[in-house]
């Protein structure tokens, strides 16, 4: 049996108990946990993948650029931790937009964050296997073993419980950390401008900016990396012990760790030899100014050292897709059997299967698409751009919700709000949707980009066909159904 919200044209399923029995999750993390989780998703960005913005727009344009996304990511991290534990549920993004602009919105929201997340370690797994080629000599052929052993072992860790996922994440990122401390102490006595401005500029340009602006404004997408799946967060919602205390504690904490870290990469990695010129299409920077600084005999070493920061970022969204994927299954926007979860683990291993598989025919279809043996830049930035053509759409309607959250709920609780409030999260919507417009504008990455607008496609006609007919009322729909009626009441 159904029951029909007709302004929204779907419709609610009837549900027993049983339901979210086989649906449970289970409490663990505290402070320093989320802010593991938080920074370790991200700080595969100091290792790799964003040095391909210094192609278009050379040192000085991405640091402009990381400049201009700091102010962006500040404005959703500030606006996330007022939304996150005024609505502590697993859906995150989802949940915030289904609160404030009813289940198409929140779907809409779901969809954006879903193509981001399951993307992202896709990229991350690609330049792991840049790493381990260099470490085992193994050669471009061998990249798909690397791949499959990655999400094979990672994908098993985050089943086997929510306890040993944060406990990985909190060693492997606090690891990651302390190798980039490491580089950047012994960077410092290597460091040259001349190497971070070694881009023969262009007719009328500078060395600073050797494309000008124009170079700019195309760099920001990579300027995204430093930063990219800080977001994840509010996905823990329902498996931290007290998220409306922890939760906004933690995404500050987080943004404020890999606002130093960028800052520290950027300049540091790119003032050591190769330079910017060399960074421009390396699939493992780290590594390159580690090899100027220890020499040629110590790669070996390094690269496997290195390989710990992109193994944090991985596994941690691997961690946060399978929350993804369970909250709008459990919620009916996707199948509802994407949401069952271990009898005894209480993990989403059917959501951490299926992101695993997607992951992987993106990969594989990417590399049939250029060769295997050439195009590696190009596969890692195609990639890299599909995941933030996801998260811009993402944080544009997460700026939206906040925005709509405040102006027409305005008596939901919040145990925090943000000292940027609106305005915070407008600055997030305009920056996000101008690296939106630069990246559609780039030709050497439309590829990835309209790649991922056709899954976006597809996945909204699956919901205009299907999945509105097949909702349930979940803790967050419940909320969101709550909380807009009592408005109502109010108005």
């Amino acid at each position: 049996m159904t029951d029909s919200n007709d302004t929204s044209g779907v419709h609610y399923a009837k549900v027993g108990d049983d339901y979210f029995a086989k649906r449970g999750l289970r409490r663990h993390a505290r402070l320093w946990s989320l802010w593991a989780l938080g920074v370790g998703a991200v700080i595969s960005g100091d290792f790799s993948g964003w040095n391909l913005g210094l192609a278009p727009g050379g040192f000085g344009g991405l640091l402009i650029a990381t400049a201009i996304i700091t102010v962006m990511y500040l404005g959703l991290c500030f606006s996330l931790a007022e939304m996150s534990p005024a609505l502590p549920h697993t859906g995150g993004a989802y949940s915030f937009a289904r609160t404030a602009m009813g289940p198409w919105g929140g779907f809409v929201t779901g969809l954006a964050e879903n193509l981001e997340f399951v993307l992202t370690p896709a990229v991350i797994v690609f330049f792991i296997s840049t790493y381990l080629e260099a470490i085992f000599n193994t050669g471009p052929s061998f990249q798909p073993i690397w791949w499959i052993a990655s999400y094979v072992l990672f994908v098993a860790l985050n089943i086997v419980g929510v306890e040993l996922s944060f406990r990985i994440s909190v060693v492997v990122t606090v690891s990651a950390l302390a190798i980039l401390a490491v580089f950047w102490v012994s960077a410092i006595p290597h460091f040259s401008l001349d190497n971070a401005l070694n881009i023969p500029p262009t007719a009328g340009n500078s060395a600073f900016l050797p494309f000008g602006w124009a170079g700019m404004f195309a760099s920001l997408p990579f300027a995204v990396w430093f930063f990219l799946a800080i977001e994840q967060l509010p996905l823990s919602a329902e498996e931290a012990h007290d998220p409306k205390r922890d939760m906004p504690r933690g995404l500050i904490f987080g943004i404020l760790t890999l606002i130093a870290c960028a800052y520290l990469t950027l300049i540091l990695n790119t003032g050591v030899a190769p330079g910017a010129a060399g960074l421009s299409e390396s699939g493992e920077p780290l590594l390159d100014g580690f090899r100027t600084i220890y020499g040629q005999s110590a790669a070996k070493g390094l690269a496997l050292i290195a390989v710990v920061g992109l193994v944090a970022s991985f596994h941690s969204i691997i961690f946060a897709y399978g929350r993804q994927i369970y909250s709008l299954s459990r919620a009916g926007y996707f199948p509802s059997f994407l949401s069952l979860t271990h009898g005894q683990r209480k993990t989403p291993y059917v959501a951490l299967i299926t992101g695993a598989v997607m992951g992987l025919a993106v990969l594989l279809i990417a590399r049939a698409a250029v060769g295997a043996e050439k195009g590696g830049a190009f596969v890692g930035g195609a990639l890299l751009n599909m995941a933030v053509f996801g998260a811009m759409l993402s944080y544009m309607l997460q700026a939206m919700s906040f925005i709509l959250l405040r102006q027409n709920l305005p008596l939901i609780e919040r145990p925090y709000r943000s000292p940027f409030g609106i305005p915070g999260a407008a600055a997030t919507f305009l920056i996000a949707a101008l690296t939106l417009y630069f990246q559609l504008t780039d030709p050497v990455y439309q590829q990835g980009v309209f790649g991922a607008a056709i899954w976006y496609a597809l996945g909204l006609l699956y919901f205009a066909l299907i999945g509105r007919h097949k909702l349930v009322r979940s803790p967050e729909e419940e909320f969101a159904l709550r909380e807009r009626a009592r408005a109502a009441r109010a108005g």
